[in-house]
C-alpha cells in the first residue's frame, strides 16, 4: 500500500507519510496602474457605431481612415491628432442619430455615415489569369482615389469583407469601370441621449481623463453629474475636461478657459489636447508651464489682472511666453498651471486639492491600494494580526515606491499605522497621512548685494 502525501491544512491524517505544504514567503508587492487612457465621444463621418472602441496611439498613425474615416494628416481629424501628442490608449464612442449607410449594387458600406459616398468599386479581368478579376475598393479624398482593399478571385463566394464594405450576396462580377455608394448619411442632429448613451458605455472602462467636446451646458452638466457619481460613489478615479465651464468647484473636473480662433472648428478644441496632456502626466510630474504643441490656433490675448482672476476661478488657462533675451518674441503657448476647478478651500478641504499634481496622486493611490486590496486580501486572507500586518507591509511598501519616484514626500513607515479591525469582524480599517509632491512653480529670491 502507497504511503499517505499531499498537503495538509490540519494535523489530522491517519495515513503515515509525508504531508508538505509549499507557501510563499510573505513579501511586500506593489502595483501600479498605467497613466496615458483618455475617453471621448466623437460625431464622426465613419466608424463604429453603438460601441465603445479602442484606438491606440501606433494605430492612430498607421491606421485612422479605418477607424475614423479620414488619414493622419486630414483637416477632419486635427482634434484627434492633438489628443494622440501625448494619448497611450483612447476609448471611443461615435456619437450618431439614425445614420444611413451607403450602398450600390455591390456592397454596403461598413458603417453608417457621409464618409461611405467617397466609397468606389471597381472589378476588373485579372492581368495574369484571365480566369479571375481583380475587385478594388477606393476611398477618394479631396479628388484624389485611394485603394484600401483589392482581392483576386474566380467567384464572388471568394470575396471577403473589409475594413470598408460588405459585399450583397446577389452581386454579380463582371467588369465594372467603377461603382460609387450613395446614399450615406450623418443622420439627424445629436441630443442628449446620444451623450448619455455614451457615459452608460463607458463606465466599465478604465481611463484617466474623459474629454467633454460638447458647450451646451447641460451636456457639460451630464458629464459633470457623472464625474462625481463615479468619482465620489463608485470609486473610479478620473478627470473630465471641458471647455469655458465656471463655477464648477469640483476637483475631478478640469475647465479650459482660452478658445480656439481657428475658422470652421469648435471653440472648445482645445479639450483634445488637454485630455490627452493630462491623461498621460505622470503622477510625479506637473502640466505647469507645458507647451501647446497642437495644430490650432489658441486666443492668449489676456492681461495679466485677467489671468489672476482666472487662477482663482479655478479656470485652467493658456498664455503666451516669450524669451527676448533670445530674441523670441513671439513665444510659446503654455499652461499657466495645472489646476482643476475646486475653489471652495476649507480647513479639511485646503487649495492643494486645487492642483491636478495633488490629484494625480490621491487617485493612484486610490486605485492601486484598491487593486492591490481586491487582488490580494478580498476572501483571501483572514481578518487576524497576520492578515492586516501582511497588508500593512504592502502598503507601506507601495508608499515606499511612490516616494522613490518622487510623487510624495516625508513617508516613513511609522507613518502608517497597522490596519486595524472594523466594527465589524470583515472590515479592515486603515488610517494614515501622505504628502503629495509639487514641481516647483514660483520662486521668491531675497539677494543681499555686500
Amino acid at each position: 500500500m502507497a504511503l499517505g502525501g499531499g498537503t495538509w491544512l490540519f494535523q489530522n491524517k491517519k495515513l503515515p507519510g509525508a504531508y508538505i505544504n509549499f507557501v510563499s514567503k510573505v513579501r511586500p508587492s506593489t502595483d501600479f496602474a498605467d497613466r496615458g487612457y483618455g475617453a471621448m465621444a466623437l460625431e464622426l463621418d465613419w466608424g463604429p457605431e453603438g460601441q465603445v472602441f479602442k484606438v491606440e496611439v501606433d494605430d492612430f498613425q498607421k491606421s485612422s481612415t479605418k477607424y475614423f474615416g479620414y488619414d493622419y494628416t486630414h483637416d477632419k481629424i486635427a482634434g484627434l491628432r492633438d489628443l494622440f501628442r501625448n494619448l497611450k490608449t483612447g476609448y471611443f464612442y461615435r456619437l450618431n442619430n439614425g445614420t444611413v449607410k451607403a450602398t450600390c449594387a455591390l456592397a454596403t458600406a461598413k458603417y453608417g455615415g457621409s464618409r461611405g459616398n467617397d466609397l468606389t468599386i471597381t472589378i476588373q479581368a485579372n492581368i495574369d489569369d484571365e480566369d479571375k478579376f481583380d475587385v478594388i475598393t477606393h476611398l477618394t479624398t479631396a479628388g484624389v482615389r485611394t485603394i484600401v482593399d483589392k482581392q483576386t478571385v474566380t467567384d464572388k463566394t471568394a470575396l471577403t469583407n473589409n475594413d470598408y464594405i460588405t459585399w450583397k450576396a446577389d452581386l454579380t462580377l463582371e467588369a465594372t469601370a467603377g461603382m460609387p455608394l450613395t446614399g450615406g448619411a450623418n443622420g439627424e442632429a445629436v441630443s442628449g441621449m446620444q451623450y448619455q448613451e455614451f457615459l452608460d458605455k463607458i463606465e466599465p472602462y478604465y481611463f484617466n481623463t474623459l474629454g467633454c467636446l460638447s458647450t451646451e451646458s447641460t451636456i457639460q452638466d451630464l458629464y459633470i453629474q457623472f464625474t462625481k457619481r463615479m468619482r465620489d460613489s463608485v470609486g473610479a478615479k478620473f478627470q473630465t475636461v471641458v471647455y469655458g465651464k465656471e463655477n464648477v468647484d469640483y476637483e475631478g473636473v478640469i475647465s479650459i478657459q482660452n478658445k480656439v480662433i481657428d475658422a470652421g472648428v469648435s471653440p472648445a478644441s482645445l479639450v483634445y489636447w488637454l485630455t490627452g496632456a493630462e491623461a498621460s502626466c505622470a503622477v510625479n510630474a506637473s502640466c505647469t508651464n507645458k507647451t501647446y504643441d497642437g495644430d490650432f490656433t489658441v486666443d492668449t490675448n489676456y492681461k495679466q489682472s485677467e489671468l489672476e482672476k482666472a487662477i482663482t476661478a479655478g479656470m485652467l488657462i493658456f498664455h503666451r511666453v516669450a524669451d527676448a533675451v533670445d530674441g523670441d518674441i513671439t513665444g510659446d503657448v503654455n499652461i499657466l498651471r495645472d489646476i482643476n476647478t475646486f475653489t471652495s478651500f476649507a480647513k479639511s478641504k485646503n487649495e492643494d486639492f486645487s492642483s491636478n499634481q495633488v490629484i494625480r496622486v490621491l487617485d493612484q493611490i486610490a486605485i492601486d491600494i484598491a487593486r492591490l486590496f481586491n487582488k490580494t486580501y478580498l476572501g483571501k486572507e483572514p481578518n487576524d494580526d497576520d492578515g492586516r500586518i501582511a497588508l500593512w507591509g504592502d502598503i507601506v511598501a507601495y508608499h515606499k515606491e511612490m516616494q522613490r519616484v518622487r510623487a510624495i514626500q516625508n513617508f516613513v513607515p511609522d507613518d502608517v499605522p497597522i490596519p486595524a479591525q472594523g466594527e465589524s469582524k470583515e472590515a479592515v480599517l486603515s488610517e494614515y497621512q501622505v504628502q503629495p509632491t509639487m514641481c516647483m512653480e514660483k520662486l521668491y529670491c531675497t539677494i543681499v548685494v555686500a
